[in-house]
């Protein structure tokens, strides 16, 4: 029984990355897009921008996929399992937490520049930094699981 519960969470390490990813990039989106519809509502042109920077938000799903790939390289075993579950979930979290406040930063470059256009590339700053973060978190994912026992011969 132990066994199956270890595998089942390496197996669920597999996938976080990805799932949680996506959760944040869901949320982000979801936050950054309603800033984008409201600012429709009170400008007259320029709208392509909003919905791009809405959009931003989704690269976190994006790495969660290839740390997925990454991880899924390994066989799932007992020696695996606690890596495989350590770094899914943890760059996951990471993830979906950077996809979160990357929306929240793009909500506030939208409602900032629909009165002042002329700081829209500058107010885009947060959420690139935001973006660093996020990177950082897949990087290391990615040099970490390296060390994960279980790659084919």
């Amino acid at each position: 029984m132990e066994e199956f519960v270890l595998l089942t969470l390496g197996w669920a390490g597999l996938y976080a990355p990805t799932a949680l990813g996506a959760i944040g990039s869901i949320l982000g989106c979801t936050r950054a897009g309603q800033a984008a519809c409201g600012a429709m509502l009170e400008i007259e042109s320029g709208y392509g921008r909003y919905v791009g920077v809405s959009a931003l938000p989704s690269s976190q799903t994006i790495y969660g996929i290839v740390v997925m790939f990454t991880l899924n390289a390994r066989e799932v075993t007992t020696e695996s399992a606690p890596g495989l579950l350590a770094i899914g979930v943890m760059s996951g979290v990471a993830l979906m937490m950077s996809a979160i406040m990357q929306g929240a930063c793009c909500a506030s470059a939208i409602n900032v520049s629909k009165s002042k256009p002329e700081v829209f590339g500058l107010s885009i700053a947060p959420a690139a930094i935001v973006e660093g973060f996020a990177v950082f978190a897949f990087v290391f994912a990615l040099v970490v699981s390296a060390g994960i026992p279980g790659l084919p011969q």
